[in-house]
Order: C-alpha cells, then structure tokens, then sequence
C-alpha cells in the first residue's frame, strides 16, 4: 500500500492491481459456474471466534468484511496520517489541489447517483457507492504506465485516494451505521482514550496498541458502527517515528509487515467474497436499471468530471498546483483513474444494501463503472508522454 517510486516498488504496485484482478475474475467465474452453490454456502457458513459465553458467531463473508478489512482500514489510517504528518498533504499548498479533487470526486458521482434514483427511497441509500476510489487498483494501474506518467502526478493520485478515503471512512461512520449501543461506544471510546494516551505517554512498543485496538474493535463491531473503523483509530494513535532521528517507527514498521499481506492476501480475498455476482438470467434492462447505471455513470462519468473540473479550478485560482512536468491530458487521464471504486464502493455496497437482487445490482454497477475506468484511464495516459 506505500508508495514506491523505485522499479522494484512500481513492479510491486502494479502485482497489487493484477492480483485484485485476478481475484475478482475468479470469483465472476466461480459464481456462474457449477461451482456457484459451493461459493455462496462457503461465504454463508458461520464461524464462532472466541470461547462461550464470550463468542460471536458469524458468517465467513461477515468476518471477512468487518474483520480482515479491519487490518485493511489501518494501514489505510497510517498512510493518512504518514501524508498529514510529513507528506503529501503536510503543506497546505502542496495539499490543496488533491483535496480540492477529491471534494469534486466524492460530490458529482453522489448527484448523479441521487438524480437517476431520486424517486426510489431504498435505492438512494446507495448514493456514496460511486463516491469512493480504490487505492490499490488506480495506483496500480499508474505503475504499468511506468515513466510515461511524470512523479508528481502519482503523489497526486494517491493523495486523492487517500482523501477519498477519508472521506469514504467518515461516510460509513455517519450514515451507514445502525442500532446503535451506547454501552458499547462509550467502551469503545474509552479504548481510543487509552490509545491517545499510550500515544501521549510516548510507548514505542507495538503490542500495546494492537492489544487495546482490538479491544475497540470488538466494542465497535458490537456498538453498531462499522468495525473496520477501530483500524483507523489504532493506526492513528501508533507513533509514527521512532526515538531517534530517521529510525524506523512502530507504525512504519507494523505497515512494512502489514502492506504485503493487504495487497496480496487481504484484499484479494475480499475482492473474490464480494464480486462474485451471477450473470445467469441478467438482461440488458437489469443492467440499465437505475442502481447499476447509476454506479457506473457516477464512477466513470462523474468521478473524472468532478475531480478534474476542481482541479482546474484550483490550479486556475491559485489555490493549488499544477503537478510538476504533467500535462492537462495526464491530470485528466489521472482523474479518470479516479473512478476505480472497486473495494471501497463494494464495501460501501455491502452497508447500504442486504437484499440479494440490490447486492447484485451494485456489483455489475461497481465492476462495469471500475472496469471503464481503468481502461479509458490506461489508455489515455499512455497515449501521452511527460510534458
């Protein structure tokens, strides 16, 4: 998940991309096989963690998504707080222009998916889906492109990503969270006071944190907030740099073990318990109806339109800056990119929707916006050198 700008490190991003590829073919191809029964009793079957009384007891595809996405979610917190702290977005100049972006891309595909489902109720609870952008995915299609696409337009990117992210974090906490337990968010609050307080008390030892974070993991997956959330409290309260200057810190650490396993493990299996949709029986008009079109349409129409028209504001105003050494076609090109909401939208997806026919809907809508995505995306910003 961090950004590399060496070849071993683009040829690693790029790996990350195709293997998130190639776990979501996998699971289109298990689904409309005679493996299809298989799949779905696997992703069903309910698994206890914990010893009774203490157990929880769920479905695979529900730890897979509020738990493995829980490791996910913090290395996602500690690359927004790497890019506050000493990134990307430390400078408020240098911060401007991708969080500018980043409003446009998360407002237009919201109104474009809110005026094609305006006047159904249930379907406009999926207005944030197209709003989100994968982090993985889009950078890792900008890694293929190598050198065709100048340094400063892949920080750029994945700021905005990261932004999104931000943003698709506090998205889920305020509107797709359900039943809520005040008990078990006033523990789960006292666990995040003990981390800032392990944070203030200048603990540089790991186990701590994990220790007291999945304590609030626990107490957020019970308190009706999503539980991926309790990764990016953790990750926020890991200090981030060792005791001396230029040592490796907890947080860098954890990331530089964590990072592999959630581009190549994690991710991809989430990818193939949640895009695996059947397209037995699916007729053009189910395509079109207004939950996939609107998906599609905001990640592919109203994600480039929205990043890129703010940004030129930005750039125009003064505000931000042009990326070094790119051309209006790459920011462009880049912004299409932006429309890969893959896991992000799926995950978003899965909270505003439970009913088997609006789940399907979302994946064609999510898999069909993402898949244009990166492919207008590729093709544009490979037609188009450096400037």
């Amino acid at each position: 998940m961090k950004p590399e700008t060496d070849a071993k490190g683009v040829n690693r991003e790029a790996a990350a991309g195709l293997a998130l590829l190639a776990a979501a073919v996998l699971a289109l191809i298990v689904a409309n096989s005679p493996l299809r029964e298989n799949y779905e009793t696997l992703l069903s079957t309910r698994l206890p963690i914990g010893v009774p009384p203490f157990a929880i007891t769920k479905s695979l595809l529900h730890w897979i998504n509020d738990g493995l996405m829980a490791v996910f979610f913090f290395v996602v917190g500690h690359e927004i707080k790497r890019e506050v702290v000493r990134g990307a977005l430390s400078n408020r100049k240098t911060a401007s222009l991708p969080v500018i972006a980043a409003f446009g891309g998360m407002v237009v595909p919201a109104m474009i998916y809110a005026s094609i489902n305006w006047d159904n109720d249930i379907a406009l609870r999926g207005w944030a889906i197209p709003a989100a952008t994968d982090i993985a995915f889009a950078v890792g299609v900008l890694a293929l492109l190598g050198s065709r696409v100048p340094p400063a337009l892949k920080v750029f990117l994945l700021a905005l990503a990261i932004i999104d992210d931000l943003g698709a974090i506090l998205i889920i906490a305020f509107f797709y969270s359900s039943g809520l337990s005040v008990s078990a968010l006033a523990l789960a609050a006292a666990g995040i006071a003990l981390l800032a307080l392990l944070n203030r008390s200048n603990v540089l030892r790991v186990w701590p944190y994990l220790l007291v974070g999945a304590i609030v993991w626990l107490c957020v997956l019970k308190s009706g907030v999503h539980a991926t959330l309790a990764g990016v409290a953790t990750a926020l309260a890991v200090p981030l740099t060792g005791v001396k200057k230029g040592q490796e810190g907890p947080l860098e650490s954890l990331e530089n073990r964590l990072s592999p396993w959630v581009s190549f493990v994690i991710l991809p299996i989430f990818a193939f318990a949640n895009a695996g949709v059947s397209l037995t029986g699916l007729s053009a008009a189910q395509v079109v109806s207004p939950i996939p079109l609107g998906i599609a349409l905001g990640l592919f129409i109203g994600k480039p339109l929205g990043i890129y028209t703010c940004a030129r504001v930005a750039i125009s105003s003064g505000i931000g800056a042009m990326p070094a050494g790119a051309s209006q076609v790459q920011l462009f090109g880049t912004a299409i990119l932006g429309g890969i909401g893959f896991t992000m939208s799926l995950f978003i997806g899965m909270l505003a929707f439970h009913g088997p026919l609006e789940s399907a809907e979302v994946r064609v809508g999510v898999l069909a916006g993402s898949l244009m995505s990166a492919v207008v995306g590729y093709l544009v910003l490979a037609r188009h050198r450096t400037v």
